[in-house]
């Protein structure tokens, strides 16, 4: 029996369709049909039950899976513990992050990741949409925020802040900004995400929380973008310090409140790394989080 055809049938059963699995695994639908038909001719029964919309499992597949998935979780393990035991870690990491995220923090990583493991295959996703880790065979995620889903195990790989930023011309020749209030007097540029168009929230050192109604013209749903036209003079700006710090450093942009903690939704989170709750760790995972813990954290 061909074990690969096994996890084929547990993908298919997690996504509910052929072509999600062969779009995971770049391959062609007609691949995954195949290798699935081959399992049950073996086996003499019908596994998955063929609809136009979606595969569902059968009651003879749905006692198969239940047998089978841990025996094959099992033989992946004994794989990852004994390639473990090489100080140079193999095979394929499926990493997932924010598009600003992967661009500002992880592409300028990318020489030294490769460098430190070269026989390690890496696939960065970049996207704005929260990947299922499981169904997307997602190794690593990096999610920004406070912690949400209950399913994963994370690790917190830093804490992270919100600045309201301007440039420096722009605050030089802007109406009164010396107290977050002000900021009703002035076009802000704004996220598309909830919240954070509407107003921000700030925290004083003796920890009072007061709420900012903000407006603007500019509504951006690239944090990117949004950076750059708070350099460019176009307003005032939400952004994480991960964004921006060497901005300000550098002396494009200006921090208009640092007394003030800043946020649209909460005021505590954090960068954190996620990978699907399992009982073993694989190697490649451990070895990534490490080298990223190491130089981002």
């Amino acid at each position: 029996m061909d074990i690969e055809n096994l996890r084929l049938l547990i993908e298919v059963a997690r996504q509910g369709s052929f072509a999600a699995v062969a779009r995971s695994r770049d391959t062609e639908p007609s691949s995954v049909s195949r290798a699935i038909a081959a399992l049950e001719d073996e086996l003499g029964v019908r596994l998955l039950q063929r609809t136009t919309r979606r595969m569902s499992l059968t009651e003879a597949g749905e006692q198969y899976l239940s047998r089978i998935e841990p025996l094959v979780n099992d033989l992946d393990r004994a794989h990852e513990e004994v390639r473990s035991t090489s100080a140079t870690p193999t095979g394929t990491l499926r990493l997932t992050a924010s598009v600003a995220f992967g661009q500002t923090c992880l592409g300028p990583l990318l020489p030294q990741f490769r460098q430190s493991f070269p026989q390690l295959k890496l696939e960065l996703l970049l996207t704005d949409a929260n990947l299922d880790l499981v169904c997307e065979r997602v190794d690593l995620a990096i999610r920004l925020g406070p912690k949400t889903a209950a399913d994963v195990t994370y690790v917190k790989l830093f804490d992270t802040r919100y600045r309201v930023c301007a440039s420096p011309a722009y605050r030089a020749g802007a109406k009164l900004l010396r107290e977050p209030d002000d900021l009703r007097a002035h076009r802000c540029l704004l996220s598309t995400l909830p919240d954070f168009r509407s107003r921000w929230l700030f925290r004083n050192s003796d920890g009072i929380v007061s709420e900012v109604s903000v407006d603007g013209d500019l509504v951006i749903s690239n944090p990117l973008t949004l950076r750059d036209c708070a350099v460019a003079g176009l307003g005032p700006a939400l952004l994480a310090n991960w964004l921006v710090d060497k901005d300000i450093a550098e002396g494009r942009l200006v921090e208009l409140f640092p007394e003030y903690r800043v946020s649209a939704t909460n005021l505590e989170t954090a960068a954190w790394l996620l990978y699907p709750s399992r009982a073993y760790l694989p190697h490649k995972v451990r070895v990534a989080v490490e080298f990223l813990k190491l130089n981002l954290g």
